[in-house]
């Protein structure tokens, strides 16, 4: 494996020599035990940052991340970029939503955002110049098709202008889209702007869910889009299913998943729906009598694993599944499989630039987050300082436990030897109280333990957020349940 882990001295973790053992089966089923699940099930962090981002703390701002950078061209360690850009802006607002988002239809406060946003693109830039290419691109929102084709064709055209990106063929450019604000002909223009993957958020195709949760999609609009990036020559299409949401059924899931099987996407997300209406204000108009009870809402999962699994997608982990030629599977088969905090990534070693509110971004040994309003944004924009509102530097223990959270959650097991090779540890000393958890695990048939591998089972694998919890040391510190989802 590849160290990606980072020492309290903010020095690179060297790389080792990888620890191979035999392959199982190519593509595994997963083993779905109701009574476990649903005995197991609680509240857990998604790991896609590892301290968690309800860990990140104000004392690191602005020039902690100028510091970060810094060390990196000291070190003459930079690696391989990945932007992340945060487009807040949306015309309408999705009841279930909980992203950082603004709805508006004044179609100015969209460009005054892409004036600043450019600025803070220009500013990220100076602080990376000359430090290796660009490798992965990813517009997420609210709506990034919210702008027009003229306002991402001058977003894009910046970036280049700013950024080295790496060929087509060898990037992965990427953008989230509601396929009710495109047509066919914006999907093609897309394409020409340098994107190649594209993620369509359906979410339920049923009529009566999508009036219950305020997003009326027709699913030949959405069929629409997907012939149309086919035939732009998009290299992955993936569609976003969300289970758990007022007026499903197990029947009505059922239609929902086979008229997605017949799209043929080459990834489809299923998440469980979130339900925290004290933390997210859009969620209180979802009327509760209405949502599927926890018995349904495991049925619901078993039936979408069950036939996403015979119409040959692989279960990539958590709630994520690809077909076998996707650039997601050959990198979890190869061992290059990684997850920030777009989900789960082909790209691993890279530093991960993020621009626009509330975007989170992870450079060298470090997490930051920018701040959350459009004032603020702007305020720290015009006194020519990065929008940083906090954020948090890692230590030896954070980026030990980092790289063992990110093997399991990406590859379902760790190679102990590799990691006492990265990290100045003995496993079984400084994972002691750990190992007595993980025994009690082992005893439900979730973990195997031996003496060179902590391998996640097929019945383990839809509690891997449960594994990952036990090596968590700052989850006794918070309060469970208040800020994070179910883990199944």
């Amino acid at each position: 494996m590849q160290a990606t882990a980072f020492p309290a001295t903010g020095q690179p973790a060297t790389a080792i020599t990888p620890i191979s053992r035999a392959p199982e089966a190519a593509y595994p089923t997963v083993d779905f035990d109701a009574g476990l699940l649903k005995r197991l099930g609680k509240n857990g962090p998604r790991y896609t940052s590892y301290p968690t981002a309800d860990r990140f703390g104000a004392e690191f701002g602005y020039r902690d991340y100028l510091h970060a950078v810094a060390g990196l061209r000291t070190r003459g360690s930079a690696r391989p970029l990945s932007l992340y850009l945060h487009i807040p802006f949306c015309d309408t607002v999705c009841y279930y939503c909980a992203c950082n988002k603004i709805v508006t239809k004044k179609r100015e406060k969209a460009a005054t955002y892409l004036s600043y946003l450019k600025r803070e693109i220009a500013m990220q830039a100076a602080l990376f110049a000359g430090m290796n290419e660009v490798e992965q691109l990813h517009f997420g929102g609210g709506t990034p098709t919210y702008l027009t084709d003229a306002q991402m064709d001058e977003l894009m055209g910046h970036l280049r202008r700013s950024f080295r990106f790496a060929p087509d063929e060898q990037g992965e450019y990427s953008i989230e889209v509601d396929p009710r604000t495109v047509s066919a002909e914006r999907v093609h223009t897309l394409r020409r702007q340098g994107f190649n993957r594209i993620s369509l958020g359906v979410q339920d195709f049923d009529p009566a869910v999508q009036r219950a949760v305020n997003r009326v999609q027709p699913e030949e609009e959405t069929r629409a889009v997907i012939d149309a990036a086919r035939a732009a020559g998009f290299r992955s299409v993936s569609i976003d299913l969300i289970y758990g949401l007022p007026k499903q059924t197990l029947d009505s899931m059922r239609q929902t998943i086979d008229k997605v099987i017949a799209a043929n996407p080459d990834r489809i997300a299923v998440y469980h729906y979130a339900h925290m209406p004290q933390l997210f204000k859009p969620q209180r108009r979802i009327v509760e009598a209405e949502m599927p009870s926890s018995d349904t809402k495991l049925q619901m999962l078993q039936l979408c694993i069950e036939r996403l699994g015979a119409a040959g997608y692989v279960y990539i982990g958590m709630d994520h599944f690809a077909k076998p030629g996707d650039d997601l599977a050959v990198a979890q088969r190869q061992g290059r499989l990684h997850r920030n905090f777009q989900g789960y990534s082909t790209h691993a070693d890279t530093d991960l630039v993020a621009c626009g509110v509330s975007a989170i971004g992870a450079v060298g040994a470090t997490y930051s987050q920018n701040v959350k309003t459009l004032d603020e944004y702007y305020d720290l924009l015009d006194q020519n300082e990065l929008p940083v509102a906090r954020g948090i530097r890692l230590g030896m223990d954070d980026a030990l436990r980092r790289s063992l959270i990110q093997k399991l959650m990406c590859q379902f097991e760790v190679s102990i030897p590799a990691l006492e090779q990265a990290f100045p540890i003995v496993f079984r000393d400084y994972f002691a109280d750990e190992l007595v958890q993980l025994r009690q695990m082992e005893a439900d048939g979730l973990v195997q333990v031996g003496p060179d591998w902590l391998s996640v089972t097929m019945k383990g694998r839809l509690l891997i957020r449960n594994v990952c919890m036990v090596f968590d040391r700052y989850l006794a510190a918070r309060q469970e349940g208040q800020r994070h989802s179910q883990t199944v």
